[in-house]
């Protein structure tokens, strides 16, 4: 069955001020960072988060402080009717959606002969069923001119211990970014994602050792960590000037695959 085109037409040549981004796992991490470059760029911005009103509270208000738009909306990812909710409300208040960013996502560790089946079903969940529904919307809202932004690892392809389950999650997520940029032909909308190396946040940083964190700073020829607002950039990329990269997974990760 053919998705239908969106009422609301959107081109490319269109303000940037005139543009919609929704971001999911907005309020912490790289989210926030991506949520506020969307902002610097020019978008209204909707943050989605799953669990921390406070911490996506002061994402807003670290946005709105600095001129630009935003609001910040409750939903579980992985569930239809609240991620439907959330595009409703977008497209009601602000006449249609432009960018969607799909930062949310969990990363529960442990080799493969060790890990727990809850752990597995639990990341299969959030990464995969939720990438599928916020892809599913995305696919259905975004207006011409639109992108769809969703978030891999560059894990698959550095092979790293520990990482089988939520490298297989994020497998999952390449061949629907790469598959669906086809089949939304014609919609002059573009699907990709974005592929981070190890990168420097809280989550990431939490429980290594600082050993740990210098031998992964050193595998990039760059000789560092990524910065959330390293991949913010590539995001702003997809998001804004790339209309010609198109089913494309992109590894920001300073050469370290």
């Amino acid at each position: 069955m053919a998705i239908a085109e969106s009422a609301t037409e959107n081109t490319t040549q269109g303000s940037p001020s005139s543009r919609v981004a929704v971001v999911t796992g907005g309020s912490g991490g790289i989210g926030r960072v991506v949520a506020e470059r969307l902002a610097a760029d020019g978008m209204t911005v909707v943050i989605g988060y799953a669990g921390n009103p406070d911490r996506a509270e002061k994402t807003v208000a670290a946005i709105n402080e600095a001129g630009g738009t935003a609001e910040a909306l409750k939903a579980d990812v992985a569930d239809e009717a609240e991620v439907t909710a959330v595009f409703d409300h977008v497209e009601e208040a602000f006449g249609g959606i432009d960018v969607v960013v799909h930062t949310a996502g969990i990363m529960l560790l442990s080799p493969l002969v060790e890990l727990d089946f809850a752990d597995f079903d639990r990341m299969h969940r959030t990464n995969v069923r939720g990438t599928f529904v916020v892809t599913q919307q995305a696919a259905r809202r975004l207006r011409r001119g639109g992108a769809l932004i969703n978030f891999s690892t560059s894990v698959a392809k550095l092979a790293l211990p520990g990482y089988t389950a939520y490298a297989a999650t994020k497998g999952a997520v390449d061949a629907m970014t790469m598959i669906l940029a086809k089949e939304l032909r014609g919609r002059d909308i573009t699907v990709n994602a974005v592929a981070p190396g190890p990168t420097a946040t809280p989550l990431f940083l939490e429980g290594k050792d600082q050993q740990v964190i210098d031998r992964l700073a050193g595998v990039p020829p760059l000789e560092r960590l990524g910065y959330p607002e390293d991949i913010a950039a590539a995001v702003s990329f997809l998001a804004g000037p790339a209309r010609w990269v198109n089913g494309q997974v992109l590894y920001v990760n300073g050469g370290a695959a």
